[in-house]
Formats: C-alpha cells, sequence, structure tokens
C-alpha cells in the first residue's frame, strides 16, 4: 500500500472509531436515563461515560448541533401548527416575547454577537436555557392530550420528541461543558413561574400555550446558534463560515 493509500486507511479507521464511540455514548444515555441498578450494569455504565468523555470535543459538538438543529425545527413546526387554528382575536391578546420566563438571560442577540462570546460562556448559555425548559416542556406535554386542537395528537407527539431530545442534548453538554471547565459548568437559574394551569377557555388555553410554543422556538434557536458556532471553533472554521 502507498503512503496515500495508507493514510486514507488510517483516517477511516479513526473515524469509524469516533463513530463507535459516539454510539456508546448513546448507549451510556440511554441506560442512565432509565436508571439502571446493579453493580455490573453499574461498572458498564460508569465505562461507556468514560469512552464518551475520550471522544473529541469537535465530535461531540456536531452530534449536539445535530441534537440542537432537531429542537429547533420540531419547535418550529409546533408553532407553525399552532397557527393553522388560531383565533385572530387570541393572537392578539399573546403576551409580548420580551415575558418569557427565559428574558432575565442575558444572550447575544445575532452571531456576530454570539462570535465576541468565549466558549464557557456560551457553553454556560446553552445549558442554563435548556435547564430553563425542563418544567415548561412537562407542563406542554401534559397540555397536549387535551389541547382544544384538531392537531393535538400529532403536537403532542412532537412535544414528546423534542423532550427526548431536549434530554438527551442536556446530557451530552454535561460530559462536554466537564471538558471544557468550571465556567462551562456554571448555569443561571430561570424558574418558570407561569403555573400548570394554562386557563379555562379554549382561547386561553391555546393562547398560553402558542406563547410557550413562541418561546420555546426563540430559545431553541438561540441554542442551535450558539452550539453551531461552538463547533465551527472547535473544527477551526473561519468565522464567516460558521
Amino acid at each position: 500500500m502507498d503512503v496515500k493509500g495508507s493514510k486514507k486507511a488510517k483516517k477511516a479507521t479513526g473515524s469509524s472509531r469516533t463513530r463507535n464511540r459516539l454510539r456508546n455514548c448513546e448507549t451510556g444515555e440511554k441506560m442512565a436515563q432509565r436508571r439502571i441498578s446493579g453493580d455490573r450494569l453499574f461498572i458498564t455504565v460508569v465505562y461507556l461515560v468514560a469512552m464518551c468523555r475520550a471522544v473529541p470535543i469537535g465530535d461531540l459538538l456536531d452530534r449536539a448541533s445535530q441534537r440542537s438543529d432537531k429542537m429547533h425545527s420540531l419547535s418550529t413546526l409546533l408553532t407553525q401548527e399552532m397557527d393553522t387554528h388560531f383565533p385572530p382575536y387570541g393572537r392578539m391578546q399573546m403576551q409580548r416575547p420580551a415575558e418569557c420566563h427565559t428574558s432575565a438571560l442575558q444572550t447575544p442577540n445575532d452571531k456576530e454577537q454570539a462570535l465576541q462570546v468565549s466558549n464557557s460562556d456560551l457553553m454556560s448559555l446553552v445549558r442554563s436555557l435548556l435547564q430553563a425548559w425542563v418544567d415548561p416542556l412537562v407542563i406542554l406535554s401534559n397540555s397536549a392530550i387535551t389541547l382544544p386542537h384538531p392537531a393535538k395528537s400529532s403536537i403532542s407527539s412532537r412535544i414528546q420528541e423534542l423532550q427526548e431530545h431536549s434530554k438527551s442534548l442536556a446530557d451530552g453538554l454535561d460530559i462536554l461543558s466537564g471538558k471544557m471547565g468550571p465556567d462551562a459548568q456554571a448555569t443561571s437559574s430561570l424558574p418558570y413561574t407561569g403555573g400548570t394551569d394554562l386557563g379555562q377557555d379554549r382561547v386561553t388555553i391555546l393562547n398560553k400555550f402558542a406563547f410557550l410554543l413562541s418561546c420555546l422556538r426563540r430559545d431553541s434557536h438561540k441554542i442551535d446558534s450558539f452550539l453551531k458556532v461552538l463547533r465551527c471553533r472547535a473544527v477551526k472554521l473561519q468565522p464567516e463560515l460558521c
């Protein structure tokens, strides 16, 4: 085999090993989510997490970026689905974006501003936003079952899928932040204080549900944008290509 062929073979082998490690990471995440007990299984989970930590940051960020992209796509689809049967007069009553429960968090407004923020601070912002949506996603999931909307079955299914992606992404970023240092591991508390009851009448319920989705779509876009900047930096792409 010539030198060129040998380099290609090594590169392919390295890529294959990385893919296997990422698959093992996913297996470890699923096992951990099931809260498996027992010494042997516990050791297996620890081993898989250790392998996960051995995966290069660039590959972990690429995986995270894929998850965040899916999250944003789902939140966009949900918003569009709600819009198909949303009363026009109800839209006039909807709260402003500034009233989203995550608005207190100071975040970059666009990519140019995000490029000025350090890796650790961007990771901290992403993890804070994901953490802030754990409870509201539960409320959306519970409310979707009886939502006065003809597409409630589809909406409920998409929200459950969104919850899974959010949980998986958060677990992965816990590992990533550990590789980036204490600043990346710090998070801001953004409690949701809107209550679990969306209201009694149809318009109020749809209004509050749609408002939460609009906030989620905005924040999922931020999460996706910040992770893409981190991924670009990890593979040393030029800022304009991020």
